[in-house]
């Protein structure tokens, strides 16, 4: 039998070093999904280590058990993180210089759902922009002047609906655009201390949790939209990641990388 294209069926592509010696700060990092790909893809690429925050106790802890185990105690630290908390980012970072300083953070930390405008409340809107856009804004503005002396590289996470309409995605959709946005004015203020500013752009990345709260009927519907007919594996998306944290991409800032497959 043939085998199928790498496109079709991917394999896991073991790490090159890339991000070699250097300390990696992730919010929403732990459990399923982009924020633990991206942990588990710094890892293997050689960070010096790797500081998760996330909101979820429990799955903090097994995370630092799993990836202490397989990596070593000493390169895995987790704090339990609020993004809408300044302090809670100050720790984040304040763990990171035990580490030699943060070299790259990464802003996963988002929130979604599915509501339609007229019946959206004001609770549901402040949520999601508070944790996606705002939440993001107080990250970079913390790394950013912990990196202003040393330079670094900030990657943060979008969306495509954030360029395309979806139904009952209005306060995400929103959020998200105004990360793309807040990605390329943030890339501008900080460029003059050697900071990098980038973020992907997922269009759709299957794991455990997506697949709780999502129906199979509108799963099946994105997945139509897909050329490859398939969700993006979460390490696809943190390949990207940790591609703009790295030097391969020295002289990307600014930049919103898609990672999709959706159709023209």
């Amino acid at each position: 039998m043939t085998a199928k294209p790498f496109a079709l069926n991917p394999t896991y592509v073991p790490g090159h070093n890339l991000l070699d010696g250097r300390t990696v700060v992730v919010t929403a990092g732990a459990g399923a999904g982009i924020g633990a790909a991206v942990v588990r893809r710094a890892l293997d690429e050689g960070a010096r280590a790797v500081v998760i925050g996330d909101t979820h106790e429990r799955r903090l802890k097994e995370a630092q058990e799993e990836l202490g185990t397989e990596f070593g105690a000493d390169r895995v630290r987790t704090l339990v993180s609020d993004v809408t908390k300044d302090a809670d980012i100050e720790a984040l970072l304040d763990a990171a210089d035990e580490f030699g300083g943060v070299d790259v953070m990464i802003n996963n930390a988002g929130l979604g759902g599915t509501a339609n405008i007229l019946d959206m409340t004001d609770e549901q809107w402040d949520k999601v922009i508070a944790i996606s856009l705002t939440g993001t804004f107080k990250s970079i503005r913390a790394a950013g002047t912990r990196m202003r002396e040393r330079g670094g590289v900030i990657v943060n996470n979008a969306s495509v609906v954030g360029w395309r309409a979806q139904e009952g995605q209005a306060h995400y959709a929103a959020a998200k655009a105004g990360v793309m946005a807040l990605t390329r004015c943030a890339a501008l203020d900080l460029a003059p201390y050697g900071i990098r500013v980038n973020a992907v752009s997922p269009s759709l990345a299957m794991h455990a949790f997506l697949a709780k709260v999502t129906s199979d009927e509108l799963l099946d519907e994105l997945t139509g939209r897909e050329a490859f007919n398939r969700a993006a594996e979460p390490w696809e998306v943190a390949n990207v990641m940790v591609f703009l944290a790295s030097d391969y991409s020295s002289y990307m800032t600014g930049e919103v990388v898609s990672v999709s497959s959706q159709r023209a």
